[in-house]
């Protein structure tokens, strides 16, 4: 069965591009960084540097495919919108019209929960839960573009599943535990607000699996869109707390109210936004959220209909994340 996944040489579609390589599958992977993708050649896996935007390119690769995992995405809390619409939307609409001209079997397109979030709390959020009126930065509102457009290709007849994994984590990470480290090693962190931050994480290993079980689901799962994490709720402070115990380093928190961060924040984004050019402030609204405020997710509807079960608990991931991280020059 021959498998293209877009966005192979990013941290989820690299796993996911090497497991189906070791499980027999005819992989094709796309990406844009080229170093990355001689990685995949070492392991059998067809490598064709290539950005989402360039339509010829993305629809010769989709020709003679089974099946498509797009898990390509411009993925940031800051950046320009007309670079996330590119990479997001117009990106996405060249994947389905790829899928659907090759009659692709199904295509498994990678969301994000980042749409569900604004600036405040929200817990076991369902996937039919109302969306926020103004999506929290560009990168949430073109992944619900993308989503959209994934939905009307439904409708023209291409089976397709959209899944929204929270914050992956494990071996290869280079976004949540390598920042939160870095920010540690300096010898304070910020806790904002009361430190009472309830969050859901998945292991990278396990997202995976999910993917997996959307390749072989039942036909009524066709056109659904699913949260996956671990299904262990865990405090952020705590979490990042455990991480630096483990690497034997030390560190202290410099607290900081809710309201202090996020004014600080706003007025980082509007010099940033007005004088500096869209440089990418130090602080965010968006990162002051996410440290202050509990957010998680419902998996009841990927565990009963796609048989979902977190195989690699968040204890054992965070464990394999840290011995990768010693045995690595990061």
């Amino acid at each position: 069965m021959k498998v293209l996944v877009t966005g192979a040489t990013g941290f989820l579609g690299l796993k996911v591009a090497q497991r189906l390589s070791s499980m027999g599958f005819d992989v094709t992977g796309t990406g844009r960084n080229e170093k990355m993708g001689e990685e995949l050649s070492q392991n059998a896996i067809r490598f064709v540097p290539c950005t989402l935007e360039n339509r010829d390119f993305i629809l010769a690769l989709c020709q003679g495919q089974d099946y498509v995992i797009h898990c390509g995405a411009l993925s940031s809390p800051w950046g320009k919108y007309k670079d996330f619409y590119k990479a997001n939307v117009i990106g996405t609409q060249n994947v389905i019209e790829g899928c659907l001209k090759s009659k692709v079997k199904r295509l498994i397109h990678i969301s994000t929960p980042s749409i569900y979030f604004h600036y405040n709390e929200r817990k076991d959020v369902k996937e039919d839960q109302e969306l926020p009126n103004k999506f929290v930065n560009h990168y949430a509102k073109t992944k619900y573009l993308a989503e959209l457009e994934i939905d009307k290709a439904f409708q023209q007849g291409l089976a397709t599943i959209i899944i929204r994994p929270r914050a992956l984590f494990g071996p290869g990470d280079q976004a949540i535990f390598p920042r939160l480290i870095k920010v540690c090693e300096k010898g304070m962190f910020p806790k904002i607000g009361t430190g009472e931050v309830e969050i859901d994480m998945t292991y990278i290993e396990n997202v995976v699996d999910a993917i997996l079980l959307c390749l072989t689901s039942s036909d009524s799962t066709l056109g659904h869109k699913y949260n996956i994490t671990n299904g262990e709720r865990v405090n952020l402070y705590s979490m990042i707390e455990l991480v630096m115990e483990r690497l034997e380093k030390s560190f202290t928190y410099k607290e900081v109210s809710f309201k202090k961060a996020f004014l600080v924040a706003n007025t980082l984004e509007r010099i940033s936004t007005i004088l500096l050019g869209g440089k990418e402030p130090l602080l965010t609204r968006y990162t002051v959220s996410v440290l202050s405020q509990s957010q998680t997710l419902s998996i009841e509807k990927a565990k009963n209909e796609l048989g979902y079960e977190p195989a690699i608990s968040i204890d054992q991931g965070t464990n394999e994340f840290i011995e990768w991280w010693k045995t690595h020059d990061n």
